[in-house]
């Protein structure tokens, strides 16, 4: 499964301009299959940019995010497990979004595909794939 950070999701539905080859087939490829998740978190991140007017969705977050998930993306809640997890995480920095994006991961055995260089360059067992590739 490949959980998408939300920059990630939304150049795959806006700018897939800005994924690597490798990325878009890849997520292509597990768009068929039914293994793309998006954490509900990311959710929250496209409201807040939309809010503070760094971003323009054209259509409301709820008719949105519906359609993603009619579509045959996954949605990944936070449950205690995962806010576990999003704490105990040593080394990441402190953004709640970004622990709570690779705890989401780690809890659901996914890859995190994502361009966000403290991500990628945080060192744990955490299975990435850099979006830019």
């Amino acid at each position: 499964m490949i959980l998408l950070d939300t920059h990630t999701l939304l150049w795959s539905q806006f700018q897939p301009q800005k994924l690597g080859p490798k990325s878009r087939a890849l997520i292509d490829k597990h768009w068929d299959r039914g293994e793309i998740a998006i954490p509900a978190i990311a959710f929250w991140e496209v409201g807040m940019l939309i809010s503070r007017g760094r971003f323009d969705l054209k259509v409301g977050l709820r008719e949105w995010r519906a359609a993603l998930l009619q579509g045959g993306a996954r949605e990944l809640s936070i449950d205690g497990e995962v806010a576990v997890r999003a704490a105990e995480l040593a080394g990441l920095h402190p953004d709640p979004a970004d622990r709570f994006i690779a705890a989401t991961a780690l809890a659901h055995n996914a890859t995190l595909m994502t361009a966000d260089e403290k991500l990628l360059a945080w060192r744990h067992t955490l299975e990435r794939h850099d979006a830019r590739q």
